[in-house]
């Protein structure tokens, strides 16, 4: 078999963590007062960000230690499995390094794809993977180049109440917070080629919704054949607009609903939204 392993930053769903396959090693989060969660599915999400909202400072967040991943490998090598490694984007994480480093340790040789994304971006990664792996039955080093084209049409276009979480978190530069920061706007952010950038900005929520579906054809349109992922951080009715717009007017189907973890919900804060999309060829 081909083994999927990837990072918790995915946020995949509960039925994609128990798939034939698959195997996450989690990032770990430590709050102020010095406790350590792993983003494991032991707390959950909402639990989380009740915890964030609580807290004065902010949590922090770590790549998977290279023991993770070895011990990942260990086990793949005893079912005599081919591995495919897919990482948060590396500029955003030190996942990947430690895929290597990992690999390096044991002598394994998986094959380690930076998916240039996070959250469920990197979930449309990984369900390409499974895609090629289980109805294409491609082997393991087509799957691997194969994605490293997928993943240059993966786009993530998000709402975040404030850029103080990510700017805080090192994701982003200061002058860009102070431009995003303004009363009354809200940030329109994109996270492509791995990097998070402030791409518009409305005035309110309604301001931001209109600039952020605009967004959905600068950053090349939704190719319908991959559907689509709603995102939300702490509150799911904020994306209800987001999903008439793609029924209403893109006339969409075949959307999914995701929820932000820990890992990178600690980045951008409580009232984000946004839409995870493949853009068209």
């Amino acid at each position: 078999m081909i083994r999927i392993i990837t990072d918790s930053a995915a946020d995949l769903t509960e039925a994609e963590l128990h798939a034939p396959g698959v195997t996450v090693v989690p990032m770990t989060v430590t709050f102020p007062d010095g406790t350590n969660q792993e983003d494991d599915g032991t707390m959950t999400k909402d639990e989380f960000f009740v915890r964030l909202a609580a807290d004065s400072k902010l949590p922090r967040t770590s790549q998977p230690s290279p023991a993770a991943f070895m011990q990942a490998y260990a086990d793949a090598a005893a079912a005599g499995d081919d591995v495919i490694v897919i990482t948060i984007a590396q500029k955003l994480s030190g996942a990947y390094q430690c895929a290597h480093l990992a690999a390096e340790d044991v002598g394994f040789a998986p094959y380690i794809v930076d998916s240039e994304s996070a959250t469920q971006g990197e979930a449309l990664v990984v369900r390409e993977a499974l895609r090629l792996r289980d109805e294409e039955k491609l082997s393991a080093p087509l799957i691997a180049a194969a994605l490293e084209s997928f993943k240059k049409r993966v786009r993530v276009v998000a709402i975040v109440d404030s850029l103080k979480h990510l700017q805080k978190g090192g994701r982003l530069p200061a002058a860009v917070a102070i431009v995003g920061g303004a009363l009354g706007i809200k940030p329109v952010l994109a996270l492509q080629d791995g990097v998070i950038k402030l791409v518009d900005k409305g005035r309110g929520r309604p301001g931001a919704l209109v600039a952020m579906f605009k967004q959905l054809d600068k950053q090349g349109g939704v190719d319908p054949r991959y559907g689509y992922t709603l995102l939300y951080s702490d509150d799911k009715q904020l994306a209800a607009p987001v999903h008439h717009y793609m029924h209403q007017n893109l006339h969409l189907t075949g959307g999914r609903v995701g929820q932000i973890g820990p890992t990178i919900g600690t980045h951008v804060g409580p009232g984000a939204v946004g839409v995870a999309f493949v853009a068209k060829e």
